[in-house]
């Protein structure tokens, strides 16, 4: 557990959410409002929540007062949604960025959607955050694919970090 290492995640972030936002750019309204079987009624709510989620663990690391839940209140349109979830993509980078890494042990405190409070170790909730969105963005996919939307592609890690440039060959035998 490292700057670099979150460094990359939020850079993953960023660049999985942007593709997101793509398909989602490219789809009418009738797609994202169409009422789907999954963990979110349609696209436009899987959408809500992902954005939502990234934007109020930023909120929660940087202490915000009285964060409130995006999906709880959100009534905006396509564009609005996507305005919101690349400022909060853009505000995740900065905050990573900056943020000591000598706190990554802090407890952060945080408020469920239910109301119940926790603290967890920084280090912990950022990971648990960017799987949360890996989750939801593959339920995004599968909506997609029902409202008839197939121009799609892999937003796994190991996606990106073979777009980066990381080299998976198998180390060489030296002993040779």
């Amino acid at each position: 557990m490292n700057k670099q290492y979150f460094t990359e995640l939020a850079d993953y972030i960023i660049w999985a959410d942007q593709k997101a936002i793509g398909w989602l750019n490219q789809i009418n309204d009738q797609q994202w409002e169409q009422v789907l079987n999954s963990s979110f009624s349609s696209i436009k709510q899987t959408a809500i929540h992902i954005a939502s989620a990234e934007k109020i663990w930023v909120d929660f690391w940087t202490s915000k007062p009285d964060p409130v839940y995006l999906s709880a209140e959100f009534n905006g349109t396509k564009d609005e949604l996507v305005q919101i979830w690349k400022e909060s993509s853009a505000s995740l980078k900065h905050f990573i960025e900056n943020y000591p890494e000598e706190n990554y042990l802090q407890d952060v405190t945080f408020r469920k959607p239910d109301g119940e409070a926790g603290q967890m170790e920084f280090y912990k909730t950022f990971p648990h955050m960017v799987n949360h969105s890996t989750y939801h963005r593959g339920q995004l996919v599968t909506l997609l694919r029902q409202a008839g939307f197939t121009d799609l592609c892999s937003t796994d890690l190991f996606t990106y970090y073979r777009m980066i440039g990381i080299d998976f060959s198998p180390p060489r035998d030296i002993s040779k």
